[in-house]
C-alpha cells in the first residue's frame, strides 16, 4: 500500500513539472510573438512617419513680403496648401488689427499698372508663383470696402440699376438668397457701351458689350442686340478682372475707369490682355463685381459668409475679455452659461 501511494506520489509530481515546463514554453512563445508585433508596428511607425517628411518636402513653400496700409512689411512662409483666408487669419492674428471683412490681400503689378485683389478661396502660392524672378509686384495687405460691396449693398449691383438705391435688410438678404442660394446662380445681365482699346494703339473705341454667364459679349456694328448677332469677346475660365491704374496717362484712356481681362501668367505688355474703359466709377464696380459673380458664383457668397462669421467671433472674443477686465475677473471665473450666450 506505502509502495502504492509513494509511485502515485511520484507520477504526480512528473505530471505537475511537466504542466510547468509546457506553461513556461507557451508564456515565451507569446512574449516572442509580442516582441515581434511591437518590431512590426515601430517598423510601420517609422515608414509612416518617413512618407510624411516626403510629403511635407514636396509641399512648394515661399517666403513672402506682405506691404501693410502703414508702409511698413512683414516676412512669413506660406505654403501651397493655404488659401487667402488662412494667410488672412494669420496676418491679422499677427498684426492685432481690427477684423472686418474687408481685409484683403492684393495684387499689385506695377509694370501693367493694374491690381486685383484675391478671392478669399483662391491658392495664394499658385498665383505668387506666376510671378517672374525679376517682377517688381507686391503683395498688399490692406482694407478694401469694394472686397465685399456686392453683399452689402446687393440691390446696386444683381438688379442692373444706373442709380445706387436704399434696401431694407430682409429684403436684401432675400435678394442674395434668390441670387447665390438656388439651384444655379443667377449673374447679373450687366450691359452698356464701354470704351475698348485697341491692340498695340492708344487710341479707344465704344463698342455695346453684355455680361452672360458664359462670357462677355458684344454687339456689332450695325447689328441689333439680338442674341443671334452678338459676337464673343471673351470667356472667363481663364482670365481675371483687375482694377487699371492711371490709364488716362499710360493708355490714353477716355476716363480713370479702366479694368483689364488676362491670364494669371501673363505678367508682361501682351496683345493678349484686354482693356475696357467705363463712364464712371459705378460702372466700374458693376463690370467688375458681375464679371467675379460669373468667374467664381456661389463661392464669392461663401466667401463673405465666412468672412463675417471670423470677424463676429473675433468681436464676442474681445468684447468678452473687455468685459472680463473691466469687472476685475478672469475668463476661468465667468460661469460657462454665460460664456456660450456671448459668442451665441
Amino acid at each position: 500500500m506505502d509502495t502504492l501511494l509513494f509511485k502515485m506520489c511520484i507520477h504526480f509530481l512528473a505530471f505537475c513539472f511537466f504542466k510547468h515546463d509546457l506553461c513556461r514554453t507557451s508564456l515565451c512563445l507569446c512574449l516572442e510573438d509580442t516582441e515581434e508585433e511591437q518590431a512590426a508596428k515601430l517598423k510601420a511607425e517609422k515608414i509612416r512617419v518617413a512618407l510624411e517628411k516626403i510629403k511635407e518636402a514636396q509641399v512648394k513653400k515661399l517666403v513672402i513680403r506682405v506691404h501693410m496700409s502703414d508702409e511698413s512689411s512683414k516676412t512669413m512662409m506660406v505654403d501651397e496648401r493655404q488659401t487667402v483666408r488662412q494667410v488672412l487669419d494669420s496676418l491679422l492674428d499677427k498684426s492685432h488689427c481690427g477684423y472686418s471683412p474687408d481685409w484683403s490681400l492684393v495684387e499689385t503689378i506695377n509694370e501693367l499698372q493694374m491690381e486685383r485683389i484675391f478671392e478669399d478661396h483662391e491658392n495664394l502660392v499658385e498665383n505668387l508663383l506666376n510671378w517672374t524672378r525679376d517682377s517688381h509686384n507686391k503683395l498688399m495687405f490692406i482694407e478694401r470696402i469694394e472686397k465685399y460691396a456686392l453683399f452689402k449693398n446687393p440691390q446696386n449691383y444683381l438688379l442692373g440699376r444706373k442709380e445706387t438705391s436704399e434696401m431694407a435688410d430682409r429684403n436684401k438678404e432675400a435678394l442674395l438668397e434668390e441670387c447665390f442660394c438656388g439651384g444655379s446662380v443667377s449673374v447679373p445681365e450687366i450691359e452698356g457701351v464701354l470704351w475698348l482699346k485697341e491692340d498695340g494703339k492708344k487710341s479707344w473705341k465704344k463698342r455695346y458689350f453684355l455680361l452672360r454667364a458664359s462670357g462677355i459679349y458684344y454687339v456689332p456694328k450695325g447689328k441689333a442686340k439680338a442674341s443671334r448677332d452678338l459676337v464673343c469677346f471673351l470667356q472667363l475660365d481663364h482670365v481675371n478682372v483687375y482694377y487699371g491704374q492711371d490709364y488716362r496717362s499710360k493708355y490714353k484712356a477716355p476716363t480713370d475707369y479702366c479694368l483689364a481681362l488676362k491670364h494669371p501668367q501673363i505678367q508682361k505688355k501682351s496683345q493678349y490682355i484686354k482693356y475696357l474703359c467705363c463712364d464712371d466709377v459705378r460702372t466700374l464696380h458693376q463690370w467688375v463685381n458681375g464679371i467675379r459673380i460669373a468667374k467664381y458664383g456661389k463661392q464669392l457668397y461663401v466667401n463673405y459668409q465666412e468672412a463675417m462669421k471670423r470677424t463676429e467671433a473675433a468681436y464676442d472674443w474681445s468684447s468678452l475679455s473687455t468685459s472680463s477686465i473691466r469687472s476685475g475677473s478672469s475668463s476661468a471665473s465667468i460661469p460657462g452659461n454665460s460664456l456660450k450666450k456671448s459668442l451665441a
